[in-house]
């Protein structure tokens, strides 16, 4: 066996979590997966795995080591990628990170549309809301709400990305129209915890960016939790517009201090910059464009 066929190996046991797992996958005996593995150690002459009946781990050489087995045999990957024309049809996994907020409405909606019109494409979507490496966590795409300005990744503009604070009829003639955004403070309001800055609303002052402290009875992780609340008359909301545009034309919600909200995010797709892009990613991408174009169209997204 090649060392390049070793280290594969080695990259499976460590991504399946043990060599029973790897050796499934790879269609092997456990045994000869170990062997594998021992023979990498011995040709590199370290330990890569601590091993005990019950797990294994890397060692410090071991952790070293993935990573750059890593990039070598992706770039491998990438180089018999573009020998073999991958700009004919996609295929392949494609592993995305996208906003866990965005997930529940929008993101599981557009991958799911595009899985049926690409059938030889499988997917592994994560939805999380912290910031991803794609190169050093091994992600193909990302989808990401912000003004970006990471120069090391390309990006597509998608779509602009808008919030709104918003209550229901019922509540704004309970309570009255909020005149400027430090009524808030006084006023019961629906804090969606995925949002950056939780209760600390932040709005367009006339000189600057000004922050309110907002309270109210519910407090949810969930952007579609949190527009239940609101929809139930618990208060003032905060969400994407994309959310609740539906609700708004609807008259369920109705927008308040629309001149107060900041411009400038927008929701793009990005993915490191690589020489030869696969076609599974050029594919979702321009799918992805295709698929937000056509809900700017119909007025879904503003």
């Amino acid at each position: 066996m090649d060392t390049l066929s070793r280290m594969r190996c080695f990259l499976k046991v460590v991504d399946a979590g043990g060599f029973s797992a790897a050796a499934r996958e790879l269609g092997r005996s456990k045994a000869l997966v170990s062997k594998y593995v021992g023979e990498l150690e011995d040709e590199l002459g370290a330990r890569l795995l601590n091993r005990t009946t019950r797990q294994i781990s890397m060692t410090e050489v071991g952790h070293a080591f993935y990573k750059e087995a890593s990039d070598i045999l992706t770039r491998i990957d990438d180089l018999k990628a573009s020998v073999q024309n991958t700009h004919q049809a996609a295929r392949g996994k494609l592993r995305i990170s996208a906003p866990r907020s965005m997930g529940d409405d929008f993101i599981n909606q557009a991958v799911m549309d595009f899985l049926v019109a690409e059938p030889d494409i499988s997917i592994d979507l994560r939805l999380e809301d912290r910031f991803v490496d794609l190169v050093e966590e091994g992600f193909d795409v990302a989808i990401r709400v912000s003004e970006l300005t990471d120069s090391s990744l390309i990006a597509r503009k998608l779509a602009p990305f808008r919030g709104v604070i918003c209550a229901t009829p019922a509540v704004i003639e309970r309570y009255g129209v909020p005149r400027q955004p430090q009524d808030l403070a006084e006023l019961p309001c629906i804090i969606d915890s995925n949002y950056r800055f939780r209760n600390n609303w932040q709005f367009k002052g006339e000189a600057g960016r000004i922050s309110v402290a907002v309270s109210g009875r519910v407090e949810v992780n969930s952007a579609q939790a949190a527009r239940a609340a609101a929809l139930r008359g618990l208060g003032f909301l905060r969400t994407p517009h994309l959310f609740v545009h539906r609700d708004m034309v609807a008259g369920d919600l109705v927008e308040v201090l629309h001149d107060h909200q900041h411009d400038g995010q927008a929701i793009h797709v990005v993915y490191p910059h690589r020489r030869h892009l696969s076609g599974k990613v050029r594919a979702f991408v321009d799918f992805l464009s295709d698929w937000f174009a056509a809900k700017r169209k119909r007025g879904e997204i503003c």
